[in-house]
């Protein structure tokens, strides 16, 4: 192991960790995706790291690649800023193995975590909300469905789309965006 592969390590476990412990933690508490982020970076950045000093063919990395794509993530669902600090965990980890300059990594990894630090701020957009309601009643008309949830939300509708309408037990399953 070189000098430089151990500093593009502590540029990985530094960046992991300002990502995962100070952002995504703090704001989430899930301490389930926090293994599960680190987990990702860090097996990534093994794998990156070995393929990158290997002399294997691109077949074989191409390859590796392509089984760890087709794993799903088989747990609950997950929210979309979640799968954004999934993606973010990959990223870390790739550009920690592959070799490029360490100035370039490290600006590169700052760019990561700096997106989500902004993207996932609790102020942005912080009265907009998401969520699924059961309305007590079947309503169809999308006019006066949109009417009923400003009204019983208190707040201005974005957008509302139906999931179930059941007519038998008068009821309305509807996912809304809204403003507070």
């Amino acid at each position: 192991m070189t000098a430089l592969s151990l500093a593009y390590m502590v540029a990985d476990v530094s960046a992991l960790g300002i990502l995962v412990g100070a952002l995504y933690s703090r704001r989430h508490h899930r301490k389930d995706l926090v293994a599960a982020y680190t987990g990702v970076n860090i097996g990534v950045l093994a794998v990156t790291l070995l393929l990158s000093t290997a002399s294997v063919a691109a077949g074989l990395g191409l390859g590796l690649f392509g089984v760890l794509s087709i794993i799903r993530l088989r747990s609950t669902e997950l929210e979309q800023h979640e799968v954004a600090y999934f993606f973010a965990a990959l990223a870390l980890g790739l550009l920690g193995g592959i070799g490029a300059s360490i100035t370039t990594t490290a600006v590169l990894m700052a760019l990561v975590v700096a997106s989500l630090w902004i993207g996932d701020h609790p102020s942005m957009l912080r009265r907009n909300r998401h969520q699924v309601v059961m309305v007590d009643r079947a309503i169809s008309d999308e006019t006066a469905l949109t009417d009923h949830l400003s009204r019983l939300l208190n707040a201005r509708i974005h957008s509302i789309e139906v999931q179930r309408l059941d007519l038998v037990n008068d009821t309305t399953l509807v996912d809304v965006r809204y403003q507070l």
